[in-house]
């Protein structure tokens, strides 16, 4: 097997991926281009790609004598690649569900804390110099112990966050899912985000991107928030207008946002990076060298069992 990898990859994921054939690893952390793409489809029986490696459809039709049989992709997002183009080229692709679960919980616990404590703004405060000192009203923020908050999307990593949320935190959860689901905490599921976003002093933001989430979280759904409430987002910029947050930021329609991922990324709007009441992460949800292993290792163990010719464990 050729395998070729689209950016480099921690040490241990490389040697375990040498175990099954010849690898290539491309030294640029950049995307991959549109001719690198395809050089890549018509070069190497695996290719392991990643975030922003846009394997659209016309990616596929442009490349001729498709020699890939696997794409592995490193992450559990895979709205980057085109799955029925590549299943129409007879390309298998897989992800890597799992992994990521905990460490982009915490993140998200992570944003929820520092948007509603303010922590950023008072850092930076700091850092400045213009901390004056102590006193009684100094950066009063929003206090999260028993608060309400808001999942949008109730899959591994929704739970991961609503679990942390309600047990180490004491905050009711409410959800909106397709369909209901058996939890270890009580939660509430509503029945639009509208009605969700008017209950809670937290919203999170944890589905999948795909074409029935581009832009779900809209005006609609910052105009039914609390003007004390919390917006924060760990999934997919695209999820959200961009637009109309910015909007309700600037208008107080909510009380300020904590982002991990945006929508055009890596192009974060300069109303955005202006604004104090906003956090803003350069897309760290398992940015640590623990969880990128682990990732690593799953998208090889999924080449291996195609490889050998068996059931994929993360097909999608």
């Amino acid at each position: 097997m050729d395998i070729f990898v689209s950016r480099p990859l921690p040490d241990a994921v490389c040697t375990a991926a040498r175990a099954l054939g010849s690898v290539t690893v491309r030294t640029s952390t950049d995307p991959l281009s549109r001719a690198e793409m395809i050089a890549a489809l018509e070069t190497y029986d695996v290719i392991l790609p990643t975030l922003r490696d846009a394997f659209s459809a016309d990616i596929f039709e442009g490349a001729k004598g498709i020699r890939c049989k696997m794409m592995a992709n490193f992450g559990v997002g895979f709205n980057h690649i085109d799955i029925a183009a590549a299943n129409s080229k007879g390309i298998v692709v897989s992800n890597t569900p799992g992994a990521v679960t905990d460490a982009t919980a915490d993140i998200g616990m992570s944003l929820i804390l520092m948007a509603a404590r303010r922590l950023s703004e008072g850092e930076r405060m700091l850092r400045q110099g213009d901390w004056s000192g102590w006193h009684p009203t100094q950066m009063l923020g929003l206090h999260v112990t028993g608060k309400t908050v808001g999942i949008i999307g109730m899959g591994r990593i929704g739970q991961a966050i609503a679990r942390r949320c309600h047990f180490g935190f004491g905050m009711d959860v409410r959800y909106v899912n397709r369909s209901a689901k058996d939890l270890e905490f009580p939660a509430v599921k509503m029945d639009t985000l509208q009605a969700l976003a008017a209950q809670c002093d937290v919203i999170v933001v944890a589905l999948p991107a795909n074409e029935n989430t581009h832009h779900l979280i809209d005006a609609s759904v910052f105009n039914a928030m609390q003007k004390h409430a919390y917006f924060v987002n760990i999934a997919r910029g695209d999820i959200v207008n961009e637009a109309d947050l910015i909007d309700a930021l600037q208008r107080g329609t909510i009380a300020g946002a904590g982002l991990d991922v945006y929508e055009f990324e890596p192009k974060v709007p300069p109303a955005l990076i202006a604004m104090e009441n906003v956090v803003l992460l350069p897309h760290l949800g398992t940015a640590s060298l623990e969880v990128r292993t682990q990732m690593g290792l799953m998208a090889v163990e999924n080449i291996a069992a195609f490889v050998n010719g068996g059931d994929i464990p993360n097909r999608v």
